[in-house]
């Protein structure tokens, strides 16, 4: 299932190099580099420790991450849903995407000019997001156009009519589509409507080098922070600049610099995993002779859900799926020992995948 963030900012906040670090950098796993796929898609490998552990433990020919995909959205100008610069194509490209990565600058540079004339990320923030509401406004007057004339002659349709309304008033006060959802039913059918505002946000700080390991007292990203809060978003801090030196690293060199700087991992693998945690997203995991390797479903799926994954063949032929959990495998010290201890469980369809589950899917003949 490819998932995808789309990186979006205004010039020089630090969005090209960030992105640019992405597709530079090499992956630990040699049959899945960090490669780009379009112009400007970057595909790259999720970090996760339980395939190292898994692959000790197993010794597979091959060991294969699952993946994610980085989209560099074009850059944008005030008057973007109108048309201006490249606005349409902005626009465009952030609908296809799952998740929407919004870099700010968050640091004083005279050698580097800010299109505003000013460093103040909240007013990159507002120039972006107004653009997303405005496009949005333009597409619920398109839907309530056409939802107006189909509950004419369809009576079970005014209560969607009057949530449609509902959420043009709110885009209408600058706010996010989702905010005029008044329960979770609603919030699901906004969220069909593949609005731009509905899309989940992780807005990343950009800051100095010298500031990444210690931001507490970046004024600028204490702003971005208070204003994430308030729309309940996440808020990451990163230095694009770092980044691109990291990306040009080897595994061990990466560690070591990383160390220097008080860092445990680096911003990319924390923006993958605020990605995940953003879409609520899960890992499961297969093991094998021949490779072990990580799938990606979506928390709440079952099991023949997550088995189509490998293949759409296996949700339609399912039968069972033999699960252990990886904690049991790596206390047992291995796949066979760890069904020899008992810790092997049978699931059948209605069994809610678990992150970290270790799985083997029995299927029927087509």
């Amino acid at each position: 299932m490819p998932l995808q963030a789309g990186i979006v900012g205004l010039p020089n906040v630090g969005k090209s190099t960030l992105f640019n670090a992405i597709t530079a950098a090499k992956a630990e796993a040699a049959n899945y580099p960090f490669c780009t796929i379009d112009p400007n898609v970057g595909v790259v490998e999720v970090p996760d420790e339980r395939l190292k552990i898994l692959t000790q433990l197993v010794k597979p020919q091959k060991t294969i991450p699952t993946a994610f995909e980085f989209v560099d959205i074009a850059g944008l100008v005030r008057g973007a849903s109108k048309g201006e610069g490249l606005g349409n194509q902005f626009l465009s490209h952030i609908r296809e995407v799952d998740a929407i990565i919004e870099v700010v600058r968050c640091f004083e540079d005279e050698d580097i000019t800010h299109v505003a004339g000013k460093i103040d990320p909240l007013d990159d923030i507002q120039t972006i997001n107004l653009e997303l509401v405005f496009a949005d406004m333009a597409s619920m007057e398109r839907r309530i156009e056409r939802t107006a004339k189909a509950a004419r002659g369809d009576k079970k349709l005014e209560p969607e009519m009057e949530l449609c309304k509902r959420v043009l008033a709110t885009l209408e006060e600058g706010k996010f589509a989702l905010k005029a959802a008044r329960d979770e039913d609603e919030d699901r059918l906004i969220r069909s409507y593949q609005l731009l505002t509905a899309k989940p946000i992780v807005y990343v700080c950009n800051v100095l080098e010298s500031e990444v390991a210690d931001s507490e007292n970046n004024e600028l990203v204490k702003k971005v922070r208070a204003f994430a809060e308030g729309e309940g978003a996440q808020t990451l801090v990163v230095s694009a600049k770092v980044e691109s030196e990291i990306a040009l690293l080897e595994e061990e060199e990466k560690e070591m610099f990383l160390e220097e700087l008080g860092l445990k991992e680096s911003g990319l693998d924390r923006l993958i995993h605020a990605a995940y945690h953003l879409l609520g997203l899960g890992t499961y995991l297969t093991a094998g002779e021949k490779e072990v390797r990580a799938w990606t479903f979506q928390r709440g799926w079952k099991a023949p859900r997550c088995a189509g994954v490998i293949h759409t063949d296996f949700e339609r032929l399912f039968i069972r799926a033999e699960v252990v959990a990886y904690e049991d495998v790596v206390e047992a010290g291995g796949m066979a020992q760890a069904k020899e201890a008992g810790k092997l469980r049978v699931e059948g369809k209605e069994y809610v995948m678990q992150d970290g589950d270790v799985c083997n899917f029995r299927v029927g003949q087509g």
